[in-house]
Formats: C-alpha cells, structure tokens, sequence
C-alpha cells in the first residue's frame, strides 16, 4: 500500500484517497515572469512522477497545476521591456511548456491562470469578511491570523514566535505582524480589477486556495509544492481555505527538497543559479544533458532530502542510462539461439515486486532506479546464455512498463537523446537504419566504396557501426 510523508502530521501515512481509486491533486505552480531554473524542474518531475505511479496503480487522478501569472515581478518586467504583462506571462508560459515537454513532464489535466479566477478569489475573500476573518482597509483586504487559532499547524510554528520574529513589510495599519493580503488596492500603472473594496488585484496566497476549491472541490487528497511553500504560503492557504469552509483543505501535504549546486544552495549572488534552458544549451553540457538524462538524475535522489547538481553527478546518469539503452539495444538484435526463459519470467516478477515496495514507501525512485538495475545486469546475464525472441521481447516490455512509471526508457535504441558533439547534425534512429540496409546491400553487390562512403558519413554524424560474423551491423551515438 502506499505510503506518503505528510508535512501536516509530520510522518509517513497510507494513503487513502477520499474517493475510491479517484485522486484529486493540486501542486503550486510557478510565476511566469523568467525560465524555469533546476529547482522547478525537480518540483515538476516530483509529482509527474506521482501522478504516473498513480495512475499505474488503478488511481484516476484530477491533476490540477496553476500559472500564478499577475504580480509584482511580472509588472516589473513588463515595466522594464515596455510591454503588456500577457505579453510577459505568455512568453513564459510557453518557455515553461517547451521546457518540460524535454523533460517529459506530462501537462496537469487543469493548468489555470490566476487571470482566469477573479470572480473566485473576490468571492473566497468576501466569505472571509462576512465570517469576521478578514479586515479591509483603504482598499486593502488583510486576513486577521489572531482569529484563526491553528494558524502554524503545517509548518509547525507557534504565532507568538512568529510575531517575535517576523521578517514582514511594515505596515502599521494591520492588527497583527503576520496578517497577509487577500486583495490589494490598485497602484498606477498597474493592471487591476474591480472588486467590493476597489479597483485591484489579488494577495499571492487567496490564488490557489481559490483555484483549487473551483476545480477540485473544498476538500481534496493532495497537495503539493516545494519545501520553500511551507511556509508562508501554504500555511496561509490552509488558514484561508479552512476559515472559509469550515472543511480540511487537502488531507496531504507534500513537500520536495531543496537543490544544491556542488553542495551549496543554489543562489543567484553565488553565480551557481542554473535555469533548465542553461543547462541544456552550456557548452561543457550541451554533449552530454538531454531531457532523459536530466531526469534520470533529478529521480536518482530521494524527493524530500536535497540534491546536489554537479557536472559529475551528470556524467554519472548519462553512463548508467548508456548502459541501459546498450542492453535495450542488443535485446533487438537477431539471435539464433533459443533457450528456457523461465528464470526470465521469474527475474522479471521480482523485479516488479521490488519496485512497487520501492515506490510505495514514500515514492523512493532512487530504490525504484536500483531495482531496474538489477533487472538490467540479470537480463545481461540471461542474454549471454541465450534468450529466445519472445524472452527478450518480454524483457524489453519490463523495462519500457516500470520505466514509464519514472518516465524513462520510452524511446527506440539510442534515440534517448545524447546529443552530438559540436557541429555534427542530428539523425534518427529510422534513417541510420535505412542507411545501414543500404549499406549491407552494397556489400552484397560488392561496391565497397559506397559501403564504406556510408561508414564514414555516419562517423561524421557521430554514430558508430560494429558489423557482426552474420553480416548485420549495429551502431550508437
């Protein structure tokens, strides 16, 4: 059974979805006014992999993820390049498609814009006030945390430490340090909205608890984001959610860790701050980081500790996922001989067995990875003494099923994506295997100069060919 650690209970706990084999899952998502850096790519693939895992299961999951697209960074920006803030926020919003399409993130079944839910948020913040919960105050709206008794139960921290050390803006109108805004009155120049207090916008925080009601309902299975959510803002979601209803918001709570840069937080003033696109495009990457490779890395550290990003942590998933699409390379090819695959079957079962323990405890894919790795050398071993057509076919589809699970291993032959060294263009698997029947039928009508034209022009491109005592050739990036 599935297990998850709860950040509201603080310990790992069944999973138990509100309705039978239906989840319902909503994960922050981000503020489009820049790239994606390493730290979103690592949120985003925490729980695309547990809505596979989900969905592989038996679970129907309603995955919502939002794009928080008005607010103070993306009006700076718009300042700044003298445009609309929707021309900001759909430059990025796009950015942030292309980049996790490389990664294979999957799109949430509902991506909902903050522009999208004024009538929402006005609605929640309203409900708020009429319950005595909220203030307003020269077109502002504040929430009155002292009139939320549990406000601090997520993140675990009492109001009266916080009051003490509040880093806030100082604003003497409120009537407690940690009050935060539900709606903020309009500034010149910027985009607003009408509302009961005045023309406006919305507090960062009344936007997902307002998507999320809207979309999943007022009390949902799961909720999710970075550790760096905690708090404030998913501690003031819950205040709000619950103050309004009078329900529990979400029954989980989950929460990914930080990312390292060679064991020191990742930081712009540290010049260590990497956004996805940088680390596709640097030049002592660019050969080696495609979207498999990233994410075989960012799922080879368990989600809730940190993770370190370095080039030699990258050099090691690109070498183990090499090994990986070698094997699945040599189980395609032609065998003559044909033996017992019994042990197969039985290696292959106990590998799922393993790897369902793995990803039911806390969704471990580091044990998940090592389980697919012992997979990979007996198969390899197997291999040696002889599989039969069927065997290594079932062999493949073991790897290709629990690997879509991790979103791996779904590509044909080497086409996982290492890129070619500098200069050298890119080929499909489909038109180097053309080329290579071309090649073999050259050589039957012994015109070895086309045939070794043909070598010469893969080696070009980066690809080499090992021909075999049959007359068949195979070949790699």
């Amino acid at each position: 059974m599935l297990q998850l650690f709860n950040t509201l209970t603080g310990k790992r706990e069944p999973f138990e979805p509100i309705e039978p084999k239906k989840v319902r899952l909503y994960v922050c998502g981000v503020t489009v006014y820049d790239y994606c850096h390493i730290g979103h790519a690592r949120s985003a693939l925490v729980f695309d992999v547990l809505r596979r895992y989900l969905e592989y299961s038996g679970y129907h999951v309603t995955f919502v993820k939002n794009f928080t697209d008005v607010d103070d960074k993306i009006i700076k920006r718009a300042h700044e390049q003298g445009v609309t803030c929707e021309a900001i926020t759909t430059k990025y919003i796009d950015a942030y498609h292309e980049d996790m399409g490389k990664l294979g993130v999957r799109p949430a079944s509902v991506e909902p814009k903050a522009t999208e839910h004024m009538a929402d948020m006005i609605e929640l913040t309203g409900t708020l006030i009429k319950k005595g919960l909220a203030y307003h105050i020269d077109g502002d709206v504040y929430f009155d945390v002292a009139k939320y008794p549990e406000y601090g139960r997520l993140s675990k921290r009492r109001l009266e430490d916080l009051q003490a050390g509040a880093r806030v803006d100082v604003d003497e109108r409120k009537r407690h340090p940690m009050d935060f805004a539900l709606w903020k009155s309009s500034k010149p120049g910027e985009p607003s909205w009408p509302s009961p207090w005045g023309a406006g916008r919305p507090g960062w925080h009344i936007e997902c608890s307002a998507m999320s009601i809207r979309h999943l309902g007022e009390t949902f299975d799961i909720h999710g984001g970075g550790m760096d959510l905690i708090f404030p803002h998913h501690e003031n979601e819950i205040a709000q959610s619950c103050g309004a209803t009078g329900k529990e918001f979400a029954r989980y709570w989950i929460h990914n860790g930080f990312v390292q840069i060679n064991q020191e937080k990742m930081s712009k003033s540290l010049g260590n701050f990497f956004t996805i696109r940088e680390i596709f495009e640097k030049s002592k990457w660019s050969s080696d980081v495609t979207g498999e490779v990233l994410r075989f890395f960012l799922l080879s550290t368990h989600y809730h500790g940190p993770l370190d990003f370095s080039d030699r942590a990258i050099d090691e998933a690109k070498q183990v996922l090499e090994g990986f699409y070698g094997l699945f390379n040599r189980l395609r090819e032609r065998d003559g001989r044909t033996e017992d695959d019994k042990s197969l079957q039985s290696v292959i079962d106990k590998t799922r067995e393993g790897f369902k323990s793995s990803m039911d405890t806390d969704l471990n894919t580091p044990m998940a990875i090592a389980e697919l790795q012992l997979l990979r050398g007996e198969v390899n071993r197997l291999l040696g003494v002889g599989l039969s057509a069927q065997g290594r076919q079932d062999a493949l589809q073991a790897f290709r099923e629990l690997g879509a699970v991790l979103g791996l291993f779904q590509l044909d032959r080497w086409e996982y994506g290492i890129k070619a060294e500098p200069g050298h263009n890119q080929i499909s698997g489909s038109e180097i295997e053309s080329k290579l029947v071309e090649r073999r039928e050259a050589k039957k009508r012994k015109d070895f100069t086309r045939a070794d034209a043909i070598r010469k022009e893969l080696n070009a491109l980066g690809i080499t060919i090992e021909d075999k005592p049959d007359g068949t050739s195979r070949w790699k990036r």
